[in-house]
């Protein structure tokens, strides 16, 4: 429980490609990226076994070998909190849930529910989508955390903070597998009334709610199952046959876009 309280801390360091693509006054979306030298099967593997590098100062247990994912529909991406043996007693062993997959596409893409850290304590909604594909120096990883609905925190600072340990987390499995690249986030100021980026520099989490580490969310204005704004809703395969679906197929609000050369 006390690793959960590094949440507010990390806010303040530096995020890995942080950028907050889309702010409402009920939610935000969280969107980050990197290449890695891994291949896109090293990369689910790694993905789907949290243990081996999720962040030990965002569990509940202080200790990411309790985490565990089922990367199937409907399996948890859950956490066990040990019994302790103490001078008074023990205590009996706990569990907790980060997150739920409703989607998963091994070596392509993986969707869970799910509201995490400071955001479990709030009725929102929060829908993580990872997607991988090929690319030319090895692997692209896109990790979006899109989350909406009611909650006790300011948007513009649970943002910052919820975007900084999503690009943590996506920094510590990229550092896993080797990173080729990870893009930074654009400088450019929101126009008014258009969606706002978040702000660079230092962030505290709000002291309203009380903050628990763990899993992070994502905003969305729309009800839960809604794709961002502009974004393609996703398809579901149809071909008769048993031809593996693309991403672009099955997640095209993650569809790759082509980046200018620099």
């Amino acid at each position: 429980m006390a690793a959960m309280l590094a949440f507010g801390a990390l806010a303040g360091t530096h995020p890995l490609a942080a950028e907050v693509v889309q702010t409402t006054q009920s939610g935000f979306v969280s969107r980050h990226e990197a290449v890695v030298k891994a291949t896109p099967k090293e990369v689910w593997l790694a993905l789907i076994s949290p243990a081996g590098w999720w962040q030990a100062a965002h569990t509940w247990s202080g200790d990411p070998k309790n985490l565990t994912l089922t990367p199937q529909a409907g399996g948890c991406f859950c956490e066990i909190i040990p019994e302790r043996d103490g001078p008074g007693g023990f205590t009996l062993q706990g569990s907790v849930e980060h997150m739920r997959v409703v989607q998963a596409y091994p070596e392509q893409a993986l969707r869970m529910v799910g509201s995490l850290g400071p955001l479990q304590s709030e009725p929102v909604t929060g829908v993580l989508t990872i997607a991988i594909s090929k690319v030319e120096k090895g692997t692209r990883i896109v990790w979006e955390y899109n989350v909406g609905g009611p909650m006790r925190y300011e948007v513009p600072v649970i943002s910052k903070a919820v975007d900084a340990v999503m690009g943590a987390q996506l920094g510590a499995l990229a550092k896993l597998l080797g990173v080729v690249s990870l893009p930074a986030a654009p400088a450019s100021a929101p126009s008014p009334g258009a969606p706002k980026p978040a702000a660079a520099g230092p962030t505290q989490v709000p002291s309203a709610p009380r903050a628990a580490a763990g899993a992070l969310a994502s905003p969305a204005s729309k009800p839960a199952g809604s794709v961002p704004a502009g974004a393609k809703p996703a398809a579901a395969p149809t071909t008769p046959d048993a031809k593996t679906p693309s991403v672009a197929d099955a997640f095209g609000d993650l569809k790759e876009k082509e980046k200018p050369k620099r």
